[in-house]
């Protein structure tokens, strides 16, 4: 049902009475006046570079802005960044922006690897909806579920689980200042996923606020709409308030291992070969992930000539006995000892698999500041058939030439193999062995080379082509990347029909078969386009809608 609030728009009138002088003043004064009016933080843009506004504007900017290629001066740089604290803040938030035709950017913890939260194209005048003050975790152990507001990160409620109960967790991702927002549109894929599914599949609720201010619930937004929030993409829906999970049961006890093996590139090329005929067939309660680099820690001090290393990650939701005994056998060429292997809670494996520095506590969940930032660029692709040990070779070659670039190995099979691609709008599930996430990331120092990082990323991943799912050639949303395809919204050309054709290119990439659909709800939540992004799913025109819905009746 759509939930009833104080209608922003009824506040017109008001804002005329009290707001009449910004209206002969700049888009950015009438923006300020609006949220000023409804009491909103917001930070605009700065008249000078250099006084305290402006410290304070790049400041709350970058602070969320987790790759640092879209800091950069010459990024396009929003008018606003506005901090709502309440729901009724937020509608109002949107409200206020609509009202002076500005783009929305939705950001929750800024992870978007191609900056679509926090950066507009195409000179479009924007604004940042920064979601971080709404970030409360409400959990109800009778109903085994919580209600998460969209600003929360993954840390933030993982910390709130754990400190309601020692025996419930949730299936989501490692990395703790990850926006619950973003993550779980994307789908969320995580170290339990093997055993429940992704973060979106363990959703039963949501709060969404659409772009006519309407709060709206499950009920409300239907069953189109709901089932495309969960791993259609984040920022293109309207704003998700909060998410109702599902709360999954975890033992007292679970099993850690990080062990890395370096060695002759062939034979790290057989390590490799083996993971990915062991790690999708493993028991769900078991999730392993291997990452092949020359320049992990492992690798710079190797003392074979090739300097390559793979690193295996694993999680065990059970005691070390018998994560040894399921290794042993299946997966002896790993020589895992029990030293290898520490038992602890399922919250402190969240810490163990954080990448927070050595002695963090389960408090630093906490921190959204993500302390060790980077420039890089990724790319993805999923497999449904073991590659070639040749194929693997090949690939080493490739990242023996730059130290700086690695691959990351995430299993899928268990339930992810069980669960219809059709369920939400997430697809890849039956048939995929595993995702590849290919990674190079550089320093400030090294960043006049950005160009050569970047060619050597695609390089590789152009090298991978016979290798992986092909017709479509798949990708994972949450590892967005623009090199697939961007809508360009100031051609006045493109029509709703071309859009719809032209974003296709990368839809089905990321969506398969799911695509039509998600047009679908895109024209039934935001027929106009008001949250959009480089890559987002446009409506069709409501013409097409309607002769849609007429051939379902």
């Amino acid at each position: 049902m759509a939930i009833s609030l104080r209608n922003p728009f009824t506040g017109f009138l008001m804002f005329m009475w009290f707001c009449v002088p910004c209206l002969a003043e700049s888009p950015t004064h009438q923006l300020t006046c609006c949220l000023t009016l409804h009491d909103i933080n917001f930070t605009a843009f700065p008249a000078t570079e250099n006084d305290s506004a402006a410290n304070n504007y790049y400041k709350l900017l970058n602070f969320s802005i987790q790759n640092l290629r879209f800091v950069d001066p010459t990024v396009p740089k929003p008018i606003a960044i506005i901090l709502p604290e309440s729901l009724e803040q937020l509608i109002n938030s949107i409200f206020c922006s609509r009202q002076r035709s500005l783009e929305i950017r939705v950001r929750s913890g800024g992870h978007s690897y191609e900056g679509t939260s926090s950066v507009a194209e195409d000179g479009a005048r924007f604004v940042i909806i920064d979601m971080m003050n709404l970030n409360r975790v409400s959990v109800d152990l009778e109903t085994e579920t919580a209600w998460v507001e969209g600003g929360a990160t993954l840390g933030e409620t993982y910390h709130a689980i754990a400190k309601a109960s020692l025996v419930h967790g949730f299936s989501a991702g490692s990395c703790p200042t990850v926006g619950v927002g973003g993550h779980i549109a994307g789908g969320g894929f995580g170290l339990m996923s093997r055993k429940y599914g992704l973060a979106a599949d363990n959703v039963v609720d949501a709060l969404l606020v659409d772009a006519e201010g309407r709060l709206l619930d499950r009920e409300g937004m239907g069953d189109d709409v709901f089932w495309a929030i969960r791993g259609g993409g984040g920022g293109v829906w309207g704003v998700v308030y909060s998410w109702k999970i599902q709360l999954l049961k975890v033992p007292q006890i679970v099993t850690a291992f990080v062990v890395s093996r370096p060695g002759e590139k062939r034979h790290v090329a057989k390590l490799v070969d083996k993971w990915q005929n062991v790690s999708p067939y493993l028991e769900d309660d078991f999730y392993i992930s291997c990452f092949v680099g020359a320049g992990l820690p492992e690798a710079k001090n190797a003392t074979s000539p090739s300097g390559i290393s793979a690193t295996f990650k694993g999680f065990y939701l059970g005691p070390r006995s018998t994560a040894m005994s399921i290794l042993n056998q299946a997966f002896p060429d790993l020589g895992i000892t029990q030293d290898d292997c520490t038992e602890m809670s399922w919250i402190e494996s969240v810490v163990f698999f954080s990448g927070l520095s050595k002695g963090s506590l389960v408090s630093d969940l906490r921190n959204r500041y993500l302390q060790e930032k980077g420039y890089f660029k990724a790319k993805s692709d999923y497999v449904r058939t073991p590659i070639s040990q040749a194929g693997i070779e090949a690939a080493i070659e490739i990242l023996e030439e730059e130290p700086k670039g690695y691959v990351i190995l995430d299993p899928y099979g268990g339930i992810m193999h069980h669960v219809s691609s059709e369920s939400i709008a997430f697809p890849h599930r039956k048939g995929n062995l595993f995702t590849i996430q290919y990674l190079v990331e550089w320093k400030e120092e090294d960043n006049y080379k950005k160009d050569d990082y970047i060619d050597w990323i695609r390089r590789l991943y152009n090298s991978m082509t016979q290798f992986v799912s092909w017709d479509p050639r798949a990708a994972y949303i949450n590892y967005v990347d623009l090199d697939l395809g961007t809508m360009r919204f100031v051609d006045p050309s493109v029509t709703t029909k071309d859009a719809v054709e032209i974003a296709r290119d990368w839809g089905e990439k990321y969506f398969l078969n799911n695509y039509n659909r998600l047009v679908k709800a895109k024209t039934l939540i935001d027929p106009s386009n008001v949250f959009r992004n480089q890559q987002g799913i446009p409506p069709m025109s409501l013409a097409g809608l309607s002769s849609v819905l007429h051939a379902e009746i």
